[in-house]
C-alpha cells in the first residue's frame, strides 16, 4: 500500500481561538465608588462594599491565524484589540472558550527585563537574553539592534533620559531581532519618524517571510495596509469583519 502524501502547502495553524470571552470584574457599578475618600465614606457610614461589575471584554471570538500571516487587528479604543493580544500571549486567562499556540507568542515589549536605570546598552543584552537568545547570539545581533533603534550615542545613556518614542524603538529593536513562531505589537509603530515606521513595516514583513505571525494593533490604517495580509475589525468585543486587508480596511474606513 502507497504512504499517503503529504501536502506540503497545506497551511499551518500557529494560533486558534475558539468561542473566546474575557470578562473582567470591576469593583463599583458607579463613578466614584471605587476611589479611596468614598471607601473612606463608607466605613465612616458603615455603608456596604459597592457592587461587582462584568465588564465583557471579548465576546465569543473565534478564528485560526496561519504560518506566514500578518495579521492586523483594527477597532475604536475599547473595542478589545488588547485585551486580544494579552490573551494569546498567555497573560489574562479566557473566562470561556480556548486559545492553542503553535510555538510561545512574544508580546512586543520585553518591559519586564528593561531597567531605566540601566543604559540601552546593557538593556539589550538583558532584553536579548530574556528572549532565550545566547551571549554569542547577542553580540551577533547587538550592532543591528543599535543601529535599527537609531538611538546612536543615546545608547550609553540610561533609559529613564529617554523619550517614550525613543524607548518603544529600543523595544521594538530588541523583539524583532529573533525570529518568532508567534510575534505581537501593540501600537508600536505609533512612536518615531516616517523613517522609523518604513524600516518598522519592512522588519515585520521580514519576520513574516521567515515562516512567523504576526499580529499587530494600530491606529494607522496606513501601517495596516502596507505590513499585513489580513485584518480583523473588533467591535465591542466580537468580530464584525475578518478578511483581506484592502476589503476590511476600506469597510472599516467606510464606517467612519
Amino acid at each position: 500500500m502507497a504512504e499517503p502524501t503529504i501536502d506540503t502547502n497545506e497551511p499551518i495553524p500557529t494560533v486558534i481561538v475558539d468561542g473566546l470571552h474575557v470578562v473582567y470584574r470591576v469593583y463599583g457599578a458607579k463613578a466614584g465608588k471605587g476611589d479611596a475618600p468614598s471607601a473612606l465614606k463608607r466605613i465612616l457610614r458603615r455603608q456596604r462594599s459597592p457592587q461587582v461589575r462584568a465588564v465583557r471584554a471579548i465576546r465569543g471570538v473565534t478564528f485560526t491565524a496561519y504560518r506566514g500571516e500578518s495579521i492586523g487587528l483594527i477597532g475604536r479604543n475599547g473595542s478589545g484589540k488588547t485585551t486580544l493580544m494579552r490573551t494569546i500571549a498567555g497573560l489574562l486567562p479566557p473566562t470561556k472558550g480556548q486559545v492553542f499556540t503553535d510555538g510561545q507568542p512574544s508580546l512586543l515589549g520585553v518591559n519586564a527585563a528593561l531597567m531605566n536605570d540601566l543604559t540601552g546598552e546593557r538593556n539589550i543584552v538583558l532584553g536579548c537574553l530574556a528572549m532565550g537568545l545566547t551571549p554569542a547570539q547577542v553580540r551577533e545581533h547587538y550592532d543591528d539592534i543599535v543601529e535599527f533603534s537609531g538611538l546612536g550615542d543615546f545608547i550609553d545613556l540610561p533609559m529613564r533620559t529617554y523619550s517614550s518614542g525613543m524607548s518603544q524603538r529600543l523595544r521594538f529593536a530588541i523583539a524583532t531581532a529573533k525570529t518568532h513562531d508567534v510575534l505581537l505589537i501593540d501600537e508600536a509603530l505609533a512612536t518615531g519618524d516616517k523613517d522609523f515606521r518604513r524600516r518598522s513595516e519592512k522588519r515585520i514583513r521580514e519576520l513574516r517571510d521567515q515562516a512567523g505571525t504576526v499580529f499587530l494593533v494600530s491606529h494607522s490604517l496606513d501601517s495596516i495596509s502596507e505590513t499585513c495580509s489580513r485584518v480583523i475589525w473588533l467591535d465591542k468585543g466580537e468580530i464584525r469583519m475578518d478578511g483581506d486587508t484592502e476589503t476590511v480596511v476600506k469597510a472599516y474606513a467606510d464606517s467612519h
